[in-house]
């Protein structure tokens, strides 16, 4: 829940315009919010991104902006400077009678969240879900001298007799443990942030004994969930060390998000001002965001199964916008007769039956799904005469196609990586199935052929100048035999490479590595095209769009952007997350992208205006798998909890929990008909579990909108339909051919 800030909820009218703000290219945050990208090939691109100027800082963002503005100034950024100061509205001088910045934020030029189809290349924006009055959604890595970190630790400093704090927190405690059981789970959820919040002000006042001894003597009662952050607080036992700490200035700027009825509110607010305990009071009025709602109190295994993330559960209004999550209407394509076909019907001595023309990709794409964006929401690039006849290839397998269910489930085939003594870090499957990459710790990428055509390059321009360009075989004539060979390895990253991911038309392999650039590599020449520069850490996970042209990255710096093949600069950086961005998919229409954290926390991102329009939480450990079943209807993650959560997009809420397995889970897929969902994990497994049976067992009368939350089933015994172990190989992806064969890869690790 990383978007959750300080402030206070905002109003209808706050969320028809969502703030947008340029990224200087070298990482850091400017007030402007203009810049013009082309469109990609065969696409129109003339709109302007149009701003209004920005309304005078309140007494709350002074601060803030004042700081920002010696930051921008300390780095040489005087443009960016001159740029903020005038629309906010700040004389020459105003920023010179103060250094220091606050929690607060700065007040951004609003944008029509709407926007068109071409809008989304002529605006260039860090995307946020925060409100405006937020800096700590896109967290900068620059050190202990930035000016912001004083002032948000020095909210600590208002604080009382360090003797009685064991007093309030037992006093509460005792409270809690006496009311009805009804109210004990909810009202339960307080006792980890108002724990290290009253730890931290006891640390931060230079009262280290006193503070030793209240973790020491509380700790043991939180939830084992928070066990991992509980570890690094630990280590934080004088004031000192609460600079540069990126987990706690996060939890500290970040609101701490609680979900409770109105009847266990109304219990805690009267019993504060019974006791008069102001100490806590304050903190939760300062540190807390407490979503009320109407209705039943939550049982103990409903709150548990949403809680866990680092700044608790995600407030019910960030989930209510609208997501088009439909497919887009494929387009009508003739498909040739085939002639193996008829020729076998003729030599049987059968009359040839007439065959239809068109294939309708399945007779759903034929109507426009209500659900579904525009087909021009997004500039998506026109298919190209390869394209088409891929489609076809598609539309032919599809017809043998093994339709999976309980009874038939499909056959595994695993590729086991020999020798790779644990430096195989990614892997991805072209669509069709021919091509797998790999990529390894010694930095390199590597390509192999699994049908028996061998990869070729291209051949020199000198001989390629000597081919007859009119023949119908010249793409077969360009291509070099003499460099035939099962496998392709590409040198360039300057460190492990962490993500690989194949363009849908073969042409193309993206990777991303530890040297924190993106590379795009030909699989004519198998060379690098360009290098993409933009994070400044290491970069997790990259994959291409289902139509190409567009990819997303995300890394060690928090954010996830996305770029297209034939621009240099991100054209959306996805700030909000408070952890690692450790993996990335694209919603099958491309529209949306999600987006695992090491915060426990899963994004949704609108491609077109950059806005975050889902936050899932519920996992216990950083996400490491993501996987969008074929109507884009659901989503599945998988973490380091061994837990498969699965995840109804136009609802926002959690609508399953499949448990089995023991230890990370590294791959997820939906069968290609979408009924079965495959899970690979550390623990050396495949594991397939009946999809259709886990969606349909949530009842709908179970959404209610004064929870936002639903009754899940325990069915994960039921759902589940078969479990594969391999020797000692861990399962790091998995695929589904056009055929549903499920093909698994992972690197043999002798014990």
């Amino acid at each position: 829940m990383a978007a959750v800030q300080d402030g206070p909820i905002e109003s209808d009218s706050e969320k028809e315009t969502k703030p947008d703000v340029l990224n200087d290219g070298a990482g850091n945050i400017t007030g402007s919010s203009t810049g013009v990208l082309s469109s990609p090939p065969n696409a129109a691109s003339s709109a302007t991104g149009a701003t209004k100027p920005m309304a005078p800082p309140g007494p709350e963002n002074q601060q803030t902006l004042l700081a920002v503005l010696q930051y921008l100034r300390k780095n040489n950024l005087l443009e960016s400077v001159d740029i903020l100061r005038r629309e906010a509205g700040l004389s020459d001088d105003a920023d010179d009678s103060q250094g220091a910045d606050g929690p607060g934020g700065l007040g951004s030029a609003n944008v029509d969240e709407g926007g068109d189809a071409n809008s989304l290349l002529n605006r260039v924006s860090i995307a946020t879900s925060a409100p405006a009055g937020s800096v700590a959604a896109a967290p900068s890595k620059g050190g202990d001298d930035q000016p912001d970190v004083n002032v948000v630790l020095s909210a600590y400093s208002q604080q009382g007799d360090p003797a009685l704090y064991d007093t309030y927190y037992t006093g509460l405690k005792n409270f809690i443990e006496s009311v009805l059981d009804c109210h004990r789970a909810e009202l339960s959820q307080l006792f980890y942030p108002l724990f290290v919040h009253m730890y931290l002000e006891l640390i931060y006042n230079n009262h280290e004994q006193e503070g030793k001894a209240f973790f020491e003597r509380f700790s043991g009662d939180q939830e084992c969930y928070y066990r991992d952050d509980l570890r690094v607080l630990s280590a934080v036992s004088k004031r000192e060390h609460m600079r540069g700490n990126e987990t706690l200035l996060d939890f500290r700027t970040s609101k701490f998000v609680l979900r409770i009825s109105r009847d266990s509110y109304q219990l805690l607010k009267r019993h504060l001002q019974e006791r008069q305990n102001n100490q806590i009071w304050n903190i939760i009025q300062e540190h807390l965001y407490i979503d009320i709602f109407d209705g039943m109190p939550r049982s103990k295994s409903q709150i548990d199964s949403m809680s866990g993330s680092l700044a608790g559960e995600t407030r019910r209004e960030a989930n209510k916008v609208k997501v088009f999550y439909g497919l887009l209407k494929e387009p009508e394509i003739e498909v040739p007769l085939d002639d193996e076909d008829e020729e076998a019907e003729n030599e049987e001595g059968k009359p040839k039956k007439k065959k239809p023309k068109k294939d309708s990709m399945g007779s759903k794409s034929k109507k426009q799904d209500p659900n579904a964006p525009q087909q021009n929401r997004i500039p998506l690039p026109e298919l190209k005469d390869s394209d088409k006849l891929d489609k076809i290839m598609n539309m032919k397998e599809a017809t043998k196609r093994i339709r999976l269910s309980p009874d038939l489930l499909p056959s595994i085939c695993f590729y086991s990586f020999l020798n790779a003594y644990q430096g195989l870090t990614a892997v991805d499957f072209t669509d069709d199935s021919s091509l797998i990459a790999g990529g390894f710790a010694d930095s390199t990428v590597r390509v192999w052929s699994v049908t028996p055509k061998k990869l070729r390059r291209v051949k020199s321009a000198a001989d390629l100048n000597l081919i007859d360009k009119e023949s119908d075989d010249v793409l077969e004539r360009i291509m070099d035999d003499k460099t035939a060979s099962e496998l392709k390895v590409m040198y360039g990253h300057s460190g492990p490479v962490y993500g690989v991911s194949f363009s849908s038309d073969r042409n193309y392999l993206l990777s991303s590595s530890e040297d924190g650039t993106v590379r795009l590599w030909s699989l004519q020449t198998y060379t690098c095209l360009v290098g993409y520069k933009g994070h400044n850490y290491p970069v997790w996970d990259t994959q291409f769009s289902p139509y190409g042209y567009y990819f997303i990255s995300g890394g060690h710096d928090r954010v996830a952007r996305l770029w297209a093949t034939d621009h240099y600069q991100p054209l959306r950086i996805f700030a909000g997350h408070l952890g690692d961005v450790t993996c990335t998919r694209f919603h099958p229409n491309s529209n949306y992208v999600a987006t695992g954290s090491a915060d426990r926390t899963i994004r949704l991102w609108d491609v077109l205006n950059g806005n975050c329009v889902r936050i899932f939480t519920g996992h216990k450990g950083p996400i490491h798998s993501l996987a969008f079943s074929p109507n884009g209807k659901f989503l599945a993650s998988g973490a380091t909890d061994g837990r498969v959560l699965l995840w109804d997009i136009g609802h926002g809420l959690m609508i399953g929990e499949l448990k089995g397995h023991t230890d990370t889970i590294y791959a997820l897929k939906f069968s290609r008909d979408g009924e079965i969902l495959a899970s690979g994990s550390m623990d050396n497994t495949v594991r397939l579990w009946d999809a259709l049976r886990a969606f349909d067992d949530v009842e709908t009368d179970d959404f209610t909108a004064t929870t936002g939350h639903i009754h899940l089933p325990d069915n994960s015994q039921e759902v589940l339909l078969g479990t594969y172990m391999t020797k000692s190989t861990p399962v790091i992806h998995l695929h589904f051919t056009r055929r549903n064969l499920l093909l698994a890869a992972g690197a043999y690790n002798p014990q």
